[in-house]
């Protein structure tokens, strides 16, 4: 495994030139907003929309955190976007909103030629080693998405753009092709056979498809007290990008427990501006009675 050559706690005071996250309030993003403009969009590769509502019918404090950058790593038209679903307090998701990012970063920086999904595991994993370090007992549910132009493997000159995804918990990404859902994430629960036969070989107990009775995801970065069962090991895709390719949902599981990944993606696919697609979808959620704190981000792709 490749090696970031610094560790999660230096990162917690490095790397200014990635701004603050915060959780909650009316700006949570990690980035100067581009607004959408239709007539300047091939400017840009890409353009993001996110919501987020506390749910304040269900939901006393907000525990989501989420980040995005164009140019990620200073690198034209190379994107990062995530979101982290807090439990048990905010502090898991907003450390990871924080430096998540720095940490995967410095991998791809120290590391020239490292796969890309190698990268991803290796963040989770020292994020979810701090956490843990640090006796955090609040636990994050984990989605990012990677996006950068790469040359093509065959003989040509061309390039090709890919995206990579990487997800702990049940924070799920989809992506619109052609019109149809394509869910690029999975959703680690303790319904899930192979999760639970994971939990069962660790010592612990399934009750009610909760991990020992309490938590009724699998995977997540932190819950220290829960480590011995509760990983942080992401699920990683690798996608190229097609003309097909509209735009990217990522959210949180209070969208996805009340809307399916078609159902998301019918939603939107008629709005061009994302800001007001990600609206579209949290109002959704709001009026069907999720009972979650609500994240929702979604990536215009332009071709």
């Amino acid at each position: 495994m490749a090696q970031a050559q610094v560790s999660a706690q230096q990162l917690t005071s490095q790397h200014t030139e990635f701004p603050a996250v915060s959780t909650g309030g009316a700006n949570i993003s990690s980035n100067e907003y581009i607004p959408f403009n239709s007539e300047r969009e091939s400017e840009y590769d890409f353009h993001v929309g996110v919501s987020a509502d506390r749910n304040h019918r269900c939901r006393r404090t907000m525990e989501d955190a989420h980040c995005y950058f164009h140019d990620f790593g200073g690198i034209k038209d190379q994107g990062f976007f995530a979101i982290y679903d807090g439990h048990a307090g905010k502090a898991a998701a907003e450390y990871c909103g924080n430096n998540l990012h720095k940490l995967f970063n410095e991998i791809l920086k120290n590391n020239p030629g490292i796969n890309i999904t190698e990268a991803f595991n290796e963040a989770f994993l020292l994020a979810d080693d701090y956490l843990t370090q640090e006796k955090m007992n609040s636990g994050c549910t984990a989605v990012a998405s990677f996006i950068r132009w790469e040359p093509k493997t065959d003989s040509s000159k061309s390039r090709q753009r890919v995206l990579y995804t990487a997800n702990a918990g049940d924070a799920r990404a989809v992506l619109c092709r052609n019109g149809k859902a394509l869910r690029l994430t999975y959703d680690h629960k303790g319904s899930d056979s192979q999760e639970s036969k994971r939990i069962l070989t660790a010592g612990g107990f399934m009750m009610n498809n909760r991990v020992n009775g309490v938590l009724a995801v699998t995977r997540a970065l932190g819950d220290s007290s829960m480590k011995d069962f509760i990983i942080g090991n992401p699920y990683t895709t690798q996608i190229e990008l097609t003309k097909e390719d509209s735009f990217l949902i990522l959210a949180c599981d209070g969208l996805w427990d009340v809307c399916s990944d078609q159902d998301a993606v019918n939603l939107i696919q008629d709005i061009e501006d994302p800001q007001e697609a990600s609206k579209k979808l949290l109002e959704f959620a709001l009026n069907n009675f999720s009972t979650d704190n609500l994240s929702t981000m979604v990536v215009r792709l332009s071709h």
